[in-house]
């Protein structure tokens, strides 16, 4: 497994190395040691799967308050999404800024998404499924969120009719939120 760094930083893709012959094929999808090295988290308090049945089908962009601000690992098992994270941390370099990135189950990639970051995906194939690993539990009254369309963010879904929750679509745009990072 290789890390890369992305444009924002903190986030980084990896870059699986899969050993393939005739059966198939088998592929860490996570070494601990190869985080450490790099300062990244280690411990990851639960994992997650998505299914997304229809392509088009867009979540986010969602992130997690204080005290259990969320660091993830996104990687996708079956079909593809572009997956999209904000950099919320006003201290950053980066701040406000997003990248993108296409995940699918064949191309051999994982983004480490950290702390302060808003996190969304937008599903290119039917019948997607999507992996996280996540460092803190998940509790409701600390789950948050921006509007996938926000202007300020002017992120390039490529989408134009989403399939999206109505959670999702009431989401607060950003010059209605006090950001906690």
């Amino acid at each position: 497994m290789r890390l890369l760094p992305t444009k924002l930083a903190g986030a980084y893709i990896f870059e699986l190395e899969p050993i393939r012959d005739e059966r198939g094929f088998f592929v860490r999808t996570y070494e601990r040691k190869i985080l450490a090295q790099n300062g990244l988290i280690t411990e990851w308090e639960q994992e997650s799967v998505s299914f997304n049945r229809r392509t088009n089908t867009l979540r986010g962009l969602h992130f997690q308050l204080p005290p259990l601000v969320e660091t993830k690992i996104v990687r996708v098992s079956h079909g593809a999404i572009i997956d999209v994270f904000v950099d919320l941390r006003k201290e950053s370099e980066t701040f406000l800024h997003w990248e993108s990135v296409e995940l699918t189950g064949t191309n051999d990639r994982a983004i480490y998404i950290p702390a302060g970051f808003a996190h969304g995906f937008c599903t290119l194939a039917d019948d997607t499924t999507i992996e996280y690993k996540i460092d803190v539990p998940y509790k409701s009254d600390l789950a948050a969120g921006i509007r996938w369309n926000d202007p300020q963010l002017a992120i390039a879904w490529k989408v134009a009719e989403p399939i999206i929750s109505e959670r999702d679509a009431a989401l607060p745009y950003l010059a209605d939120l006090s950001l906690p990072f």
